[in-house]
């Protein structure tokens, strides 16, 4: 793996571990951790032995959002900013052939919880909370925020959630669905490295094209879905994978599972 002035990327086996490292800025975005992780997520997407990644934030916050010492001046450019720099980034997230994890520590605001909010799965602290800032400043939210908002929580909860600017601490976004577990804080790394493993265990093509059907039907309507499913069973049934499934099911032991 790679070194970086912004992010460290530990490997655990077939889990790698992806932090965001400004700790003193609470991990906001400045110009060399967007690169940087954009660099990361790419070469962790890239690696065949990484079967599932966890994404967390260095020190007391995952990540507090945009750097705003960055956010002024006259040739600052939002729109091309948020294309050009995070849309990259977020996209190999939500298009990777592997499942992402985020393990959220203390705040993720603005744009950072929007990181978080676009992994596959998500474990928070028991201290952790999600946090749209945006409208406290006259900002709307970014970086695929009302996407997955609008998703979860449906429009009008989403919008109340946007306008208010209110504060969702890890318990009840395991209540609304914006995450799927509740961690102690001093344990939270280690819960999402642990429950990582368990699914690095499983079946590879089952964990990559579980992740694309649901993208896709995100997206589609029902006849386009089924279509759809029908197109990865076709993938997954003639794989390698499959059939030692099948015999290590007969055989009545634990599979070895190649990812093709």
């Amino acid at each position: 793996m790679a070194n970086y002035d912004t992010v460290t990327v530990e490997r655990f086996e077939r889990v790698a571990l992806v932090s965001f490292n400004r700790p003193d800025s609470l991990n906001a975005f400045n110009a060399a951790l967007r690169a940087d992780i954009l660099q990361a997520v790419e070469e962790v997407n890239a690696d065949p032995e990484i079967r599932v990644a966890v994404l967390t934030g260095a020190g007391r916050a995952f990540s507090a959002g945009a750097d705003l010492g960055e956010v002024t001046g006259a040739d600052f450019d939002v729109e091309s900013q948020l294309n050009q720099e995070y849309k990259p980034v977020l996209m190999a997230i939500h298009q990777a052939p592997m499942p992402w994890v985020s393990a959220v520590n203390g705040a993720a605001a603005g744009v950072g919880s929007a990181f978080a909010m676009g992994c596959d799965l998500t474990v928070m602290a028991e201290n952790a909370y999600l946090y749209q800032a945006f409208a406290a400043i006259s900002l709307v939210p970014d970086g695929g925020a009302t996407w997955h908002l609008a998703r979860t929580l449906g429009r009008k909860r989403a919008y109340e959630l946007i306008v208010t600017g209110e504060k969702l601490p890890a318990q009840r976004c395991h209540e609304l669905g914006l995450c799927n577990r509740v961690a102690a804080a001093d344990t939270l790394v280690a819960d999402a490295l642990a429950w990582a493993q368990e699914l690095a265990a499983k079946a590879p093509l089952a964990l990559r094209y579980a992740k694309e059907s649901l993208n896709f039907a995100l997206e589609q309507e029902l006849p386009a879905t089924i279509s759809e499913e029908a197109r990865l069973q076709k993938i997954c049934i003639g794989s390698a994978d499959a059939a030692e499934g099948v015999e290590a099911f007969i055989g009545k032991r634990a599979p070895v599972w190649q990812g093709k």
